[in-house]
């Protein structure tokens, strides 16, 4: 309905990835189907509660709505990444043709950004400081976080993905967080900017207010149903 009216745009737009947790601090393991315990960042320990994975899309005229979710359920025995890949072939076969997918390194995993590559689809990602790349083939492999990369980003080989471009986001305690750029267009990957990277990310974050929102305006882990 929202595509037939105008409102949003199928094509152009960016998909978020992340998940959260609906604590349940309260209730009994056991008696309350997929309540298990989940990884909080924000407890930095595991938690008891529901782990909801959402695809958030930001459309290219501005709309920006959860289009795909899934509840964990550990008795289907499949993985974070096995539930991204199951919506994200179920969002583009409805239609949606993002110019790029943004996560954490969650969903960095290799088997995933070959997927989204083989869509002809972009990414932006955040990867573990010990992920290996290659400056030049055939050079051997090293951490990304041994390398000296510019605020325009560096072009390397990403083991087992391909060419991707990578940036460091620094922090005034002297840390890094490190993220991975690829596009479909090699022209485009090389020309790309600190300025593509900063949008992207932006955008990204409307899945974590969208997440922060459920929990505090919505009272998504009150929610008995």
């Amino acid at each position: 309905e929202l595509v037939a009216q105008g409102w949003i745009d199928l094509v152009g737009g960016v998909v978020s990835v992340d998940d959260t947790v609906l604590e349940k601090p309260y209730s009994q393991q056991g008696t309350t189907a997929l309540l298990g315990y989940f990884w909080s960042s924000k407890a930095a320990k595991p938690v008891l509660g529901l782990s909801l994975i959402t695809l958030y899309y930001t459309s290219a005229n501005g709309l920006r709505v959860p289009i795909n979710y899934r509840l964990y359920d550990k008795a289907e025995g499949k993985t974070k990444n096995q539930y991204f890949q199951q919506m994200w072939h179920q969002v583009r076969q409805w239609g949606l043709r993002p110019r790029a997918i943004t996560s954490d390194t969650w969903y960095a995993a290799k088997a995933n950004l070959n997927w989204v590559k083989n869509d002809q689809t972009g990414f932006l990602v955040g990867i573990a400081k010990n992920r290996q790349v290659q400056l030049t083939l055939p050079q051997p492999y090293q951490r990304v976080d041994t390398l000296t990369i510019p605020e325009a980003g560096l072009l390397v080989y990403l083991k087992g993905v391909g060419r991707v471009k990578v940036f460091c986001q620094r922090f005034k305690n002297g840390s890094c967080r490190y993220y991975a750029l690829y596009l479909p267009d090699p022209e485009a990957l090389a020309a790309a900017t600190a300025a593509d990277f900063e949008q992207l990310h932006r955008l990204h974050w409307g899945i974590e207010c969208f997440h922060r929102a459920g929990k505090q305006l919505c009272a998504l882990r009150c929610f008995r149903v």
